[in-house]
């Protein structure tokens, strides 16, 4: 049975901080449409916090690292993003502590948790216009593939795919939650600047977390 290890959790990270360098004008440009045009530079700053402490994530088992990652989010990105993403990482690091690696079952967990998280916190739900609409079917797509016996590959593909499919079904929608519901109206035909995000991290886990990068 495939499985993810530390190494390959730590992978993730390091390429979705890449990621979110790479694309931080494009996340600033979407913020600036219809949100306070700092998540692109918030998201950045706080990846590049936790890419410069990835010698202290060696080592370390899988709940221990996430919440490294958790709390240095927490602590550098400015926003509503630091304080989801945070969440997002702290729930998870809650269900791997002392774990070195994870069956497709336990990371599928781990998004759930993930998912929960979020939701308790921002008080967002599919519709909204907000990081929920990617993240949500994301991780119910890779629930169900799991659950099929499908290979982590598989599932981690139909993943990316439905949280493409989010990110662009919140183009049309009002935004209900967050920064941009203050422009009513205004905030459709839009992207979502949170759930291209979150479409990147789930890009990004299927880059390393398969064996494949």
């Amino acid at each position: 049975m495939t499985t993810i290890t530390a190494d390959q959790i730590i992978a993730w990270i390091e390429r979705y901080s890449i990621r979110i360098a790479e694309q931080k004008e494009f996340l600033t440009k979407l913020d600036s449409d219809i949100g306070d045009a700092d998540h692109g530079a918030n998201m950045n700053r706080g990846f590049q916090a936790v890419l410069a402490k990835k010698a202290e994530l060696q080592g370390k088992d899988i709940g221990a690292l996430l919440k490294i990652v958790a709390m240095t989010l927490i602590s550098t990105v400015g926003g509503a993003a630091g304080a989801l993403y945070g969440t997002f990482f702290l729930q998870a690091s809650n269900v791997t502590a002392g774990k070195t690696e994870l069956t497709p079952e336990e990371f599928v967990l781990v998004l759930e948790k993930g998912l929960a998280g979020i939701v308790l916190r921002g008080k967002a739900a599919i519709g909204d216009k907000t990081m929920v609409d990617a993240l949500h079917p994301a991780v119910k797509a890779c629930r169900r593939a799991i659950a099929a016996n499908e290979s982590l590959d598989q599932a981690l593909a139909e993943a990316v795919a439905a949280a493409e499919a989010g990110l662009q079904s919140t183009i049309p929608l009002m935004a209900r939650r967050g920064r941009a519901s203050y422009l009513g109206e205004r905030s459709v035909n839009h992207q979502d600047p949170g759930a291209t995000s979150t479409f990147f991290l789930f890009e990004c886990a299927a880059e390393t977390l398969t064996g494949k990068q």
